[in-house]
């Protein structure tokens, strides 16, 4: 007889080592600090900066924010060495993949179903993280591979020096994105001129054949100046003989200023201000490493600039793409904050997740810097930025259970009963209720289904009371320390629950951290994941 793993139907996919070990994620909440959300104290946050590992902080984020974020963009460590002396090659980038993938699954519940996903990397890992993205996208969800030229000269260490960067673009549904268009470069605006003085304005010529054969478009043109033209062998004008005669009227056809040139199409500047971004960005458009640099340490200084952040042209490119004012922009591999930074400056709400120890030393004195309005570099001009806004500052809570002395998982005495409910019925599923509805009612599931969440041990006649009090049509979950089932029998409205054997099982308690130390970008070594 044949097993599950023989007869299952055969897939084109990304193998790797450990690649069907996947942790069991405890949904952890969130702790807030007044004294580094900034402005302090304030009424409330349009922003999110959390500290901590960013697998367990994606969990965290999925129930209040999943299908909402509109643009996910990350930076992740390039993994550009070998970054595990202990391990061969294979079993370091299965981890680099293993990591990844575990990321990208959570970030894709995370978007919303016309939203996308962003991810810069290099060569060492672009195409195995693209065939990976494929299969946790769909490959009909692959938008595009973006080549950003990140340097301006080649680097004359290496045989073939590296003159880009790839950013993988992925839509949660591609039948859903609608992409926007963008202003045009001023190296683009250059190539419009006006030698006739059109009162249009400038205007660039085009080409006004087009490859193949149609019968109503072979005509012959002659020109203001006496000259006849046909199309050349294998083409044919663009368009049918009547609609020429009406662009000549309205001059949009341009024969020379000798009046005797082939016929040329008049775009005007002033009708395409806008264009549609293609996949090749030139480090003039999008910014490069060495712009980036300058940025950094005209933020931090010359003894603290971050190592290898992006340009905030780079994100800036992106955001226009991918989002409008107002929409959310998440990033979990937060490095600087460059994302939050001009997310904020261009009027997106955004959200950071970051681990380093440079989420105090570069990215909460950026951000503030940014909402006070001192911050005039990178795309502060661009945007008209002049400061404003806020953002929460928030830590991961511990895991809700550790070890006694004997070995076996007790409740955190870090949580106390409010916190308890709130971790209880995240991990569950249920939406926290208003602190001042009924006793029992913590949280709620349907309008019907209900959960109470306590540490006391739960006597027979306790829940015959609470039985009476949910009544019938209603149904609770009740998740306690211990309890003793009524000798009367079955309370149908009830689903009684010892805390810790229902979450131990479901959940890796206990685990603060998914991350491991690669090599980041450029060769340089990141901080933790």
């Amino acid at each position: 007889m044949q097993s599950s793993e023989q007869i299952r139907k055969p897939r084109l996919e990304l193998v790797w080592i450990n690649k069907d070990k996947r942790p069991k994620l405890e949904p952890r909440i969130l702790h807030d600090d007044p004294d580094r959300s900034y402005p302090r104290h304030a009424s409330g946050y349009e922003n999110r900066l959390i500290f901590g590992d960013n697998l367990l902080a994606l969990k965290a984020l999925e129930q209040e924010f999943g299908g909402k974020v509109k643009c996910c963009f990350i930076d992740p460590p390039y993994n550009t060495g070998s970054a595990f002396e202990q391990y061969d090659d294979g079993l370091e980038h299965s981890l680099w993949l293993g990591l990844m993938r575990d990321r990208l699954e959570l970030i894709r519940n995370l978007l919303t179903l016309d939203g996308s996903l962003w991810i810069a990397i290099d060569d060492n890992e672009a195409h195995y993280l693209k065939v990976m993205c494929d299969e946790i996208f769909g490959r009909r969800n692959f938008v595009a591979n973006v080549v950003w030229q990140k340097r301006t000269l080649p680097d004359a260490r290496l045989r073939l020096g590296g003159a880009h960067d790839h950013v993988l673009v992925y839509a949660k549904d591609l039948a859903r994105l609608a992409f926007n268009r963008i202003r045009r470069s001023d190296s683009q605006r250059k190539a419009f001129k006006n030698p006739d003085a059109d009162p249009r304005g400038p205007w660039a010529s085009s080409d006004y054949s087009a490859q193949g054969f149609r019968p109503n478009q072979m005509y012959e043109i002659v020109t203001p100046g006496g000259a006849a033209y046909r199309p050349a062998v294998g083409t044919c004008w663009k368009n049918t003989e009547e609609v020429f005669r009406e662009l000549v009227a309205e001059n949009r056809i341009w024969f020379g200023k000798d009046q005797l040139g082939v016929p040329r199409r008049k775009t005007f500047l002033s009708e395409h201000e806008d264009v549609t971004s293609w996949s090749w960005w030139e480090n003039e458009e999008v910014g490069h490493n060495q712009e980036a640099k300058k940025e950094s340490i005209a933020l931090f200084g010359a003894d603290n600039a971050f190592a290898t952040p992006k340009p905030e042209r780079l994100v800036k490119r992106i955001l226009e793409i991918a989002t409008c004012t107002g929409d959310l922009v998440l990033d979990s591999f937060a490095g600087s904050g460059t994302t939050g930074a001009v997310a904020h400056k261009m009027g997106r709400r955004w959200i950071m997740v970051e681990l380093g120890a440079h989420c105090h030393s570069h990215i909460l004195p950026r951000l503030r810097k940014v909402i006070d309005g001192t911050d005039d570099g990178g795309v502060t001009r661009s945007t008209g930025w002049k400061g404003g806004g806020s953002f929460q500052y928030c830590r991961l809570a511990p895991s809700l259970f550790e070890y006694d002395a004997h070995g076996r998982h007790v409740l955190s005495p870090l949580f106390d009963d409010e916190m308890l409910i709130e971790a209880v019925c995240k991990a569950l599923g249920f939406t926290r209720m208003p602190r001042d509805t009924t006793y029992w009612r913590h949280g709620f599931s349907t309008e019907r289904d209900f959960i109470y969440v306590t540490r006391r041990e739960l006597s027979a006649c306790d829940l015959r009371q609470l039985s009476e009090e949910v009544g019938p049509g209603n149904t609770l979950r009740v998740m306690c320390s211990a309890f003793n089932w009524p000798a009367t029998g079955r309370l149908d409205n009830l689903d009684v629950r010892k805390i810790t054997r229902e979450l131990v099982q479901h959940f890796d308690m206990g685990c603060d951290n998914y991350s491991f130390a690669l090599a980041s970008g450029n060769g340089v070594q990141a901080d933790e994941i």
